[in-house]
């Protein structure tokens, strides 16, 4: 296959549209499109002998006509979308990103009945104790990372009995999102080697924090306007800006399931239910950080969990903010950076700091928002979004179907 001019492997169009072996509205077991490898993503997988990985773009088999113009590209394919944003923001904004993740996760024993690896306070040393089963897990995804070529900025345990959180560094965002996926199945399968369930379900604790999927992103101008200490640059204003203009719309797929809600909530760190930003505040969905730094200032989108699909989240989060940038949108909303959280204030201070509406509380009224936003059609395409949600309607009721809470937890973490 290697010596092809295009290699690849032919894939059912229903690959994108199954969920327990049952298709989406709309898509039948008839064609297929072909998945062609991107052999610069090839990284070795050192917990295991002989094993590597490598990411791809689906295509069409032979071009078909798009607007007069023979194509290949599949609009639903995830890096493709990905790509076309990130090509679009350097074209009609002039600007490029860097991009880093911090993968949270809980390793447990078992998942039936749902069972933590460890009790221990959050980064505290007993998380991590020297020869335990967690300490070798965590230093074996570690070494496995670096041997693959990612960087590994820190990992430490959280809050929630065998919850622990990995950051790897940044980079150009779609490499950002493939090194993601290397890193998540890096850390499923360490964690199965030493005989535990790595679960990134949203949260399996009602009493405890859950695992988010939070995003770094800086932006960095083409054109050389220059960013200073202590202030953000205008379209770094204008990338914020246009987030939040769009922010009800963005949930849909960066917390993409019923129990994404769970997590999302007041006053427990997650980034809150109001549309606002705060210098280094951890309870406002979008955090700005190392704001003195002009190398290294960004922006910690936290209204972000591990179900989403990385490609999808950082297309919608990047297009929304490449907008703002693109029409100059000015930023309304002033720097929440004091004592109390948006949730803690009154109406009256809420307003006066431009914070005017929530994010969608329920599944169902993320997906409103979602497709009543016509910036969600521009950003991913109009058939992206229909199959999209018809996509994720199947997925949340085979995860919500069973009627004892307990089956429905062990089935959550067991698919994520």
């Amino acid at each position: 296959m290697m010596q092809s001019a295009r290699p690849g492997v032919a894939l059912a169009f229903a690959v994108m549209s199954m969920v327990d072996l049952r298709l989406a509205a709309g898509v039948s077991a008839v064609g297929e499109w072909f998945y062609v490898i991107d052999t610069s993503t090839l990284r070795i997988c050192p917990y295991e002998e002989g094993l590597a990985t490598v990411m791809g773009n689906f295509q069409h088999k032979v071009p078909v006509l798009v607007n007069g113009s023979p194509s290949l590209h599949v609009d639903v394919c995830p890096r493709t979308i990905l790509e076309r944003v990130v090509t679009s923001a350097k074209r009609d904004a002039s600007v490029e990103f860097l991009v880093g993740f911090e993968t949270e996760f809980i390793l447990l024993k078992s998942t039936r009945p749902i069972g933590g690896a460890h009790e221990h306070l959050y980064a505290a040393c007993n998380g991590l104790l020297t020869g335990s089963v967690e300490s070798r897990i965590l230093r074996e995804i570690s070494d496995s990372l670096i041997g693959g070529g990612i960087d590994v900025s820190m990992y430490h345990p959280e809050a929630a009995p065998g919850q622990y959180e990995l950051i790897t560094g940044p980079l150009p965002p779609l490499q950002a999102a493939d090194a993601l996926v290397y890193t998540r199945e890096t850390i499923t399968n360490v964690a199965a080697k030493h005989g535990m369930r790595a679960t990134f379900a949203p949260r399996i604790y009602a009493h405890m924090p859950g695992n988010g999927a939070h995003i770094h992103i800086s932006v960095h101008s083409t054109k050389g306007q220059v960013k200073t200490p202590a202030r953000m640059a205008s379209f770094e204003e204008s990338f914020l800006a246009g987030v939040l203009k769009h922010a009800k719309a963005i949930p849909a797929v960066t917390l993409p399931l019923p129990a994404s809600y769970q997590r999302m909530t007041d006053g427990v760190w997650s980034g809150g239910t109001y549309i606002c930003w705060g210098t280094d505040n951890r309870e406002t969905p979008i955090r700005l950080t190392n704001l003195e730094s002009p190398l290294s200032r960004n922006f910690e989108v936290r209204f972000v969990d591990a179900t989403s699909n990385p490609y999808l989240a950082l297309a919608m989060i990047l297009g929304t903010g490449a907008h703002g940038i693109k029409h100059s949108e000015p930023l309304a909303a002033k720097d929440l950076n004091g004592l109390l959280s948006a949730a803690q204030m009154t109406p009256e201070d809420r307003v006066a700091f431009g914070i005017t509406e929530r994010f969608p509380l329920t599944w169902d009224a993320a997906r409103e928002a979602f497709a009543r936003d016509e910036l969600s059609e521009d950003i991913l395409g109009k058939s992206v979004v229909s199959h999209y949600l018809s996509v994720q309607e199947l997925m949340a009721a085979s995860l919500e179907s069973e009627a004892d809470e307990e089956k429905k937890a062990t089935k959550l973490v067991e698919c994520f």
